[in-house]
């Protein structure tokens, strides 16, 4: 039996060489899965997007809320960290200011990023022309007006290695770069997407090789794309309210139509048994043209009839019976459809996540649910699509100049609840948590200036503080009280006032201590 044993041989192969990981992206694009050449041809008529909106009695006061809310208080430059500035860090800041502020001559930086915002609300897609120097950094932006007129390819091959910088340090990664045209009135003007380090000619989109040279003047500009969500070309945030939208215009147009061709004979005059005389009825047609003014005031008509017949005599029961029927009460009133032309309206505003504060109709607000609603806004919609623009800018547009300090951000409101912030102060102060740098920062912040702090340490030492040493007060009894104010305000659900007592009282138990 030993021999008819079988024997299993195990051999381990070795790979000649080590494994890597792949630098380049695998994931096929639906892009190239369902456009048969490198041109991908837009998914809907962008124009007709346009119309939509001209035609909208609500998506023109969504899309100058996006506008003015989230470019329209400015661009800034800031230290990315909060620490005692150098020389180089000023230095480097006053050059990312003027580089900000340079970036268009004809208007303001600011006004740039509202006409994308605009647009990308209104086709899903916006693009910018980046123009660099001859130290090849970017030195001027232009808004493109025409975006319908803007095609691209998807992802060409080859993969390019591309340079940039974080933190101060070099990193290259290799991606696919995508090419842009625009076409008007028969000329054609080609554009490589940003980034990409190859020198095209624009006239013919051909990429230029090392071994040859082409004239400055024809070397194509980058475009820069801001498209709402992940297709090709964007997508509009209202993509689902278009049947609203235009059912919205339909009703309005029916409306309008309604004082062209509507229904306007406010009664009906029937005669039974007989006819109007011709000069009954040219009274009848005087009077109702000529009622207008003080002339038709106090005035009356006599209706004199005649026999069907054509008989001078009437019977007792031949006699013409006439009857005036008010035909008011089957006139339109008021415009047609106005729940379903609210509820559009409202739907709309759902798709942008704008309140009716920020749209024109503030008749259901007060003071309270309009500050809810600027917080709630600012919060989930407008600050999130600062940061991303701001973002582009930073990593993108401005990357080149490797800043190590600074980056440029997008100014915002001031939604700081005065009241909110009287009580919090309040019972900072009657707990012994306001430090006179503290109140003064404050009172200057309120008024829009900055504040510096009092010379001396006495500045950042809590008032109340002060007093008990000198006055002698325990500061037992303050924290005693200071913790039933906790108990209260947790009782009423003031999480804010109770995190604000708890930091008060963990301050001055660490200063009671010598901490």
């Amino acid at each position: 039996m030993r021999g008819s044993q079988k024997h299993t041989n195990v051999r381990i192969v070795k790979s000649s060489g080590s494994i890597m990981k792949s630098e380049t992206i695998t994931q096929v694009s639906k892009d190239e899965a369902y456009n048969a050449g490198d041109w991908i041809i837009p998914p809907v008529d962008l124009r007709g997007l346009k119309i939509l909106v001209k035609n909208s009695t609500i998506l023109p006061q969504c899309i100058r809320a996006y506008k003015n809310n989230i470019a329209g208080f400015g661009i800034g430059i800031r230290y990315r960290e909060d620490i005692e500035e150098t020389s180089e860090m000023a230095e480097e800041f006053n050059r990312a200011a003027e580089i900000l502020e340079l970036l268009n001559n004809e208007q303001d930086t600011k006004k740039v990023f509202e006409d994308v915002i605009e647009a990308r609300e209104t086709y899903g897609i916006a693009y910018i022309e980046v123009i660099r120097n001859i130290a090849d950094e970017v030195q001027q932006i232009e808004f493109i007006n025409d975006t319908p007129s803007v095609n691209k390819t998807k992802p060409l091959d080859p993969y390019i290695s591309t340079v940039f910088y974080h933190n101060g340090k070099e990193i290259e990664r290799k991606k696919r770069y995508c090419k842009y045209r625009q076409q008007i009135g028969g000329k054609t003007v080609y554009f490589k997407e940003f980034g990409d380090p190859r020198v095209m000619d624009w006239r013919t989109g051909e990429y230029i090789s090392e071994d040859m040279t082409i004239e400055t003047r024809y070397r194509a500009n980058e475009i820069i794309e801001f498209a709402v969500g992940m297709e090709a070309y964007g997508e509009v945030r209202w993509i689902g309210q278009i049947l609203g939208i235009d059912g919205s215009r339909k009703a309005e147009g029916l409306n309008n139509n309604y004082f062209e061709n509507g229904r306007h004979t406010p009664l009906m005059i029937m005669i039974k048994g007989g006819t109007l005389t011709d000069g009954s009825f040219d009274k009848l047609k005087g009077y109702m043209n000529d009622i207008k003014g003080e002339s038709g005031q106090h005035a009356f008509i006599i209706l004199e009839t005649e026999s069907s017949e054509g008989r001078a005599d009437f019977d007792q029961s031949d006699k013409p019976d006439i009857e005036v029927k008010d035909l008011a009460n089957i006139l339109q009133k008021d415009e047609l459809f106005q729940d379903y032309l609210d509820n559009n309206r409202r739907k709309v505003q759902s798709a942008f996540q704008l309140p009716d504060l920020y749209v024109g109709y503030t008749t259901d607000f007060n003071r309270a649910t309009a500050q809810t609603a600027r917080e709630v806004t600012e919060e989930q919609v407008f600050q999130p699509e600062r940061k991303s623009l701001a973002w582009t800018i930073n990593n993108k547009l401005l990357n080149g100049y490797n800043f190590k300090y600074v980056e440029a951000y997008f100014l915002e409101p001031d939604i700081s609840n005065p009241d909110d912030l009287y009580k919090l102060l309040t019972v900072a102060n009657n707990a012994g948590g306001l430090t006179p740098n503290r109140a003064k920062q404050l009172v200057y912040e309120a008024y829009g200036e900055t504040a510096e702090n009092y010379q001396g340490e006495w500045g950042d030492i809590p008032l109340a503080y002060n007093k008990s040493q000198n006055s002698g007060i325990d500061m037992g009894q303050i924290t005693m009280s200071l913790q039933k104010q906790i108990q209260k305000a947790a009782e009423n659900n003031d999480d804010s006032v109770v995190a604000v007592m708890k930091e008060v009282k963990s301050l001055l138990l660490k200063m009671d201590r010598g901490d």
